[in-house]
């Protein structure tokens, strides 16, 4: 079993109640399909463990979730804490909705509140600085315009690395809010991702660069994309919207495909927005970060469940490779058009040290 998260990479923890299965301080387990997962605490998503390291370490948490009496259950789902502090989630024949509740509700809703607490400390700061500033004479009639570039800025920052082709390339925050899908040829979807600029002998080849995917390409990047696409999270309702679009949907293939064919945007658009349509929308392609948040929750969490599905099935070699993978993007330096005193400027604009 992995030490660190497949997800976020975070350190999932150790335990000392399941002697076959040390990691984790949150396991969920299903003693009658023979899955036990470590829930990463940081992110709070499922960590599937590999098949050989299951039974004997499901036999101990069901033993031990029987015992305590530090419980809470209902006919479905049980949540019970042991006196070492490790924390059993039994999972017993829940419907979807709910077993969708108790695995990606805590998830969506700590992004929720983790993204609004964010923009809730920007403009306290943001707002201080230009107040502030300008009583005391200290900053000009031009602190908005500056704090406002200063974060705009930020946006330039990369937030994702997607491995493509042999190659990583840099996906910053703005050029997520520019991600289209829409339906290809063969009944599938495709995906076309702006990036960050490549250099060569100092020079930048195309300024407002792009590649398109499609097929497993394009689910691949997905599981990198969409994580960063749903930062805000979702609420309680949202999850249930997401669950009704998975039920109907055979697969994360036919899920993505049915909805960049329900989403895509008609080229018959207002003046206004020709702009931004020549740019960012060509004819039959919907921008992900417009959908219903339920729809772009319902897509992160099927490429879950289909990695799931496949490590079920004994291609538990596919999860093991996407995760080197990811170690490897990860650890790539991010070397962005920046000049080296934003981050330091910004931290001091937020009241770090």
């Amino acid at each position: 079993m992995y030490s660190t998260c497949m997800f976020c990479h975070s350190d999932l923890g150790k335990n000392e109640a399941i002697e076959h299965f040390p990691v984790g301080r949150r396991l969920a387990f299903d003693s009658a399909k023979g899955r036990l997962w470590a829930v990463c605490r940081s992110c709070e998503r499922w960590n599937l463990s590999p098949l050989e390291e299951r039974w004997e370490a499901i036999e101990e948490c069901e033993r031990l979730f029987r015992s305590t009496k530090l419980r809470v259950s209902t006919d479905n789902i049980g949540l019970a804490r042991l006196k070492e502090g490790t924390t059993l989630v039994r999972v017993g024949d829940p419907q979807r909705p709910e077993m969708a509740a108790w695995r990606y509700g805590d998830q969506f809703n700590r992004r929720r509140r983790k993204y609004y607490l964010m923009i809730g400390g920007a403009v306290v700061v943001g707002g201080g600085l230009i107040v502030g500033g300008a009583s005391m004479g200290l900053i000009g009639g031009g602190s908005f315009q500056l704090v406002q570039q200063l974060f705009n800025m930020r946006k330039l920052r990369t937030a994702v690395r997607l491995p493509v082709q042999g190659s990583v390339v840099r996906v910053g925050q703005r050029d997520l809010e520019r991600i289209t899908m829409a339906p290809d040829q063969r009944g599938g979807f495709e995906l076309k991702v702006r990036h960050k600029p490549q250099t060569s002998a100092g020079w930048i080849k195309n300024r407002n660069p792009s590649i398109v995917l499609s097929g497993d390409e394009a689910i691949r990047a997905a599981r990198h994309l969409l994580p960063q696409i749903n930062r805000a999270g979702g609420s309680k309702e949202d999850v249930t919207d997401a669950v009704h679009a998975l039920e109907q949907a055979g697969s994360s293939h036919e899920l993505f495909a049915r909805m960049a064919t329900r989403y895509r945007r008609s080229p018959h658009v207002g003046p206004a927005l020709r702009f931004r349509w020549s740019q960012d929308k060509p004819d039959g392609s919907a921008l992900l970060n417009e959908m219903p948040a339920g729809v772009r929750l319902a897509l992160e969490m099927s490429l879950h469940e289909e990695d799931e599905r496949r490590a079920l099935e004994g291609e538990l070699y596919l999860l093991e490779e996407r995760w080197r993978e990811a170690e490897e993007v990860a650890s790539i330096s991010d070397d962005m058009f920046l000049p080296s005193g934003v981050d330091a400027m910004l931290t001091k604009l937020k009241g770090g040290r």
